[in-house]
């Protein structure tokens, strides 16, 4: 049976607690759930793990050829492979990363993202000055988890 898909989010998961003292996850049973959407389908989806004013976790997973268009955050990130393999974009160098392997990004530089393989990695993003951009200014993933 499909998930049912909230009407007024268009999140076809539940969002649970994004912020708390202590956070535990199941990422293999995350990513699970994330590949059982119908979004899924569409080449990527993702799940906020966590959002704090200046810190966020996001679970992205992705088809073969799926695609993060270009874009940038205001804050650092890391990207974190947790299944399969994705190249890594800027417009200085590209790099190919596996599970297992993690890359780093100064702020404000543009990149994309393919999966080369059926994927999952764990983007985290930390802004400077403690605080994240509005909602609406919020260009870090293009996914089900925006409101």
């Amino acid at each position: 049976m499909a998930p049912q898909r909230d009407t007024e989010t268009g999140r076809e998961h539940e969002v649970g607690v994004l912020a708390a003292p202590l956070l535990k996850f199941k990422l293999e049973e995350e990513m699970q759930q994330l590949r059982s959407e119908g979004r899924w389908q569409s080449g990527h989806t993702a799940k906020t793990l966590a959002k704090y004013p200046d810190f966020r976790v996001v679970l992205v997973v992705m088809k073969t050829g799926g695609r993060l268009e270009k874009h940038r955050t205001e804050g650092r990130i890391s990207v974190q492979a947790l299944a399969g393999s994705i190249n890594f974009s800027t417009a200085e160098q590209s790099v190919q990363i596996s599970a297992g392997q993690m890359l780093t990004l100064e702020r404000d530089i543009p990149h994309d993202v393919e999966a080369v393989t059926d994927s999952a990695f764990l983007l985290t993003i930390a802004w400077p000055g403690h605080r994240a951009p509005a909602v609406e200014d919020d260009k870090n993933v293009k996914s089900s988890e925006k409101p």
